[in-house]
């Protein structure tokens, strides 16, 4: 068992809540990040959750808003280098490579439900660690699983909105070869600071990078195939780096013979019942999702050319949003708890 964390601050008056009995006790691995910081903002205002401690060990004993300063104001919470074993999940909003390393290290009690955000269990050959199994956590795939387990592992946001846009073909056996583009914001990059995501860089600027080689494509390609067995699946990707902070517009294409309200039906019908994935019937925007735990698809043809594009907020639905939906369906929650957002549309 691990100490418990001699600095932790509970929410006082100011979050009006409590870790009263039925709050789901939380702890946080790696606060100071853009994820951690999505994280801190949406646990702060969950109906069902507090906070017990945020660990972040660069910025011990400082005040979360200090470093996250839109909180000023929210919350007294301070960031810790220690962690408690009082809770009931634990976020780890590390970097890749750095959540095996942290259970390598910790041994946490089997009772503490994980999420992870990095990308150290999203692949089946490596979602086992030592007595514990993680499972894949992308909602619109893998719900009931999703509802009885105890480790999660939270899909990439190029992942995310890719697969999204895909899922419905891939049901209905109709993938074959694609080739996909896709743009994100410079806080896909995190917070670390390099020339690509230097301002004086990223402003009126795009590039195309990891081309046909995103860290992504192993867990996008184990999902596709997850439901379409049968037949090869091609996928050509290629992504860029925009000149704007959030969101991810993805934009896919393949053959397809059936006509687009075919393809529309079968999009509208595998997305029914799922409360953050849209279907639309006009053409879509970035700003529709931005701020929002929200995908919208919309659908495009000429010809036997199908086009599916799709977009998300990368720091929510593509990462934090995500995780906080995971942890409501893991503990029995409405998915939406939490996660009322408004877009920022202006």
């Amino acid at each position: 068992m691990l100490p418990p964390n001699k600095s932790n601050i509970q929410f006082d008056a100011i979050t009006d809540k409590s870790s009263g009995a039925g709050a789901i006790k939380v702890g946080i691995i790696g606060g100071a990040g853009y994820t951690g910081g999505e994280l801190i903002r949406l646990l702060i205002n969950h109906p069902n959750a507090t906070v017990s401690f945020i660990n972040s060990q660069s910025n011990a004993g400082k005040p979360v808003s200090s470093v996250h300063s839109d909180l000023l104001g929210d919350t007294n919470l301070a960031f810790s280098s220690d962690v408690s074993s009082d809770i009931d999940v634990l976020f780890l909003c590390v970097g890749h490579g750095h959540a095996r390393k942290f259970l390598e290290e910790n041994q946490l009690d089997n009772r503490i439900k994980i999420i992870d955000l990095s990308h150290d269990f999203r692949m089946s050959a490596q979602a086992e660690f030592n007595d514990r199994e993680f499972v894949y956590g992308l909602p619109e795939l893998n719900k009931e699983q999703i509802q009885s387990a105890s480790n999660i592992a939270n899909p990439g946001c190029f992942a995310t909105a890719l697969q999204l846009g895909l899922l419905p073909l891939a049901k209905a056996g109709l993938l074959n070869n694609i080739y996909t583009t896709g743009i994100t914001g410079s806080t896909g990059a995190g917070q670390s600071l390099s020339t690509t995501s230097h301002f004086s860089w990223r402003a009126n600027n795009i590039q195309a990078y990891k081309t046909l080689n995103h860290q992504h494509l192993g867990e996008i390609g184990q999902s596709l195939s997850q439901l379409q067995q049968k037949g090869k699946i091609d996928l050509s990707f290629v992504p860029w780096r925009g000149d704007f902070t959030r969101g991810i517009f993805i934009s896919s294409q393949l053959n397809c013979d059936l006509s687009l309200d075919e393809i529309s039906s079968i999009y509208k019908a595998f997305y029914q019942g799922y409360p953050f994935t849209h279907v639309s019937d006009e053409p879509i925007f970035l700003k529709q999702v931005v701020n929002t735990n929200k995908c919208i698809i919309q659908l495009e043809k000429v010809g036997t050319r199908l086009v599916v594009h799709s977009i998300i907020d990368n720091l929510l639905k593509g990462a934090s949003g995500q995780a906080v939906q995971n942890m409501n369906l893991m503990f029995g929650l409405d998915e939406r708890a939490g996660l009322k957002l408004k877009a920022n549309f202006f």
